[in-house]
């Protein structure tokens, strides 16, 4: 996993998990609040969520395969997915099932010392971790909103992460307050009240990133910053005049794929071409580094038709002496709607 998947982040966040969780489930025993051990659940799942963030970082890197020609990238993708999974299932349901038998059987709060010393010592260890995901974020989130950043990051893992804290947080503050009222008012009920309101949180961010990364899953386009690099990179004003159409993908956080018909003179030799086509390439490198995997489509430019205005870059099914051809009888044979040039309506908005 790159710098940019927020290991620092992941690690910080796997080490105060694992000390919480310890520390919240001493206080369940000692206290038996109900929301000490609904939180101390919700430790132990998201340490096993980092767990599954750093192996999918780690499954990512290997080599690509006959079987698997584009790598394994998206590996990070259904480790996310993982985690919402686990999210929704071990940390928001269990506290829901936890915070409703509670309200049913409440019963005093012990040893209140407890819960409370380690609910605060919690929040500080929650708040470093999450100051730490903080600023991983800020070196990729760039002018973004944190709202856009999660929607339209690339790399699953600081979105995942941030949600985790900052649901952590909250959940800590829902316990706390659930603890101070059971023992404010000797009614256990509230520490119930509070258990349950933590699985509703954890549901509501376990439904948020699974809706997120299953976009990630499906394919997403490159951003639209990176589109407009491509096609600026793509044309030399010699040989590329033009781009007729273009599809972007990114197979994993860092690696983008990028499909593009060009449009050429008909009077260039396939020299010339071909070398134009190598030099269009290395530009497309050059510009979005991420692009690993270019393939790129000539076809003939026809002034005629252009100038007629079919097409100001590119108009098909002319013939080299700039009369209209014939035009194809059915859709082409890469299964593109036809040869008309990018619209506005090309997914490259990357939002999830």
């Amino acid at each position: 996993m790159s710098a940019s998947g927020g290991t620092k982040a992941i690690v910080a966040a796997l080490a105060a998990n694992l000390a919480i969780a310890v520390a919240k489930f001493v206080a369940f025993l000692f206290s038996g609040s109900s929301s000490m051990l609904a939180e101390s659940v919700h430790s132990l799942a998201d340490s096993g969520n980092q767990g599954l963030l750093l192996l999918g970082g780690k499954k990512a890197q290997r080599e690509a395969t006959p079987q698997h020609p584009f790598g394994y990238g998206r590996e990070r993708y259904i480790y996310a997915f993982l985690v919402s999974i686990v999210l929704f299932s071990v940390g928001g349901m269990f506290a829901v099932y936890e915070g409703y038998e509670k309200i049913k059987h409440p019963h005093a709060i012990e040893a209140w010392y407890w819960p409370v010393g380690v609910l605060v010592f919690a929040i500080i260890a929650e708040s470093f971790s999450f100051r730490t995901a903080i600023r991983e974020s800020n070196e990729t989130r760039g002018s973004l909103s944190w709202t856009q950043f999660v929607r339209r990051a690339k790399a699953p893992e600081l979105p995942v992460v941030l949600l985790e804290d900052l649901g952590a947080l909250i959940g800590l503050v829902l316990a706390l307050a659930g603890v101070g009222l059971a023992l404010g008012t000797g009614n256990g009920v509230w520490d119930g009240i509070g258990t349950l309101c933590i699985g509703i949180l954890l549901i509501v961010i376990a439904i948020v990133l699974a809706a997120e990364t299953k976009s990630l899953l499906l394919g997403e386009a490159a951003g639209t910053d990176q589109v407009d690099k491509i096609k600026a990179a793509v044309v030399d004003g010699h040989t590329v005049t033009g781009v007729i159409h273009m599809r972007t993908l990114h197979l994993g956080p860092e690696e983008l794929l990028v499909a593009a018909k060009i449009a050429v003179q008909h009077d260039d030799t396939a020299a010339e071409v071909a070398n134009a086509i190598n030099a269009a390439e290395s530009r497309i490198r050059e510009a979005v580094p991420i692009a690993r995997v270019i393939y790129l489509e000539p076809d003939i430019y026809n002034a005629a038709a252009a100038a007629a205005g079919v097409n100001p870059a590119k108009a098909l099914g002319g013939t080299p002496d700039g009369t209209p051809g014939a035009t194809p009888a059915g859709p082409p044979a890469d299964g593109t709607p036809g040869d008309a040039p990018d619209t506005p309506a090309d997914p490259t908005e990357s939002g999830h």
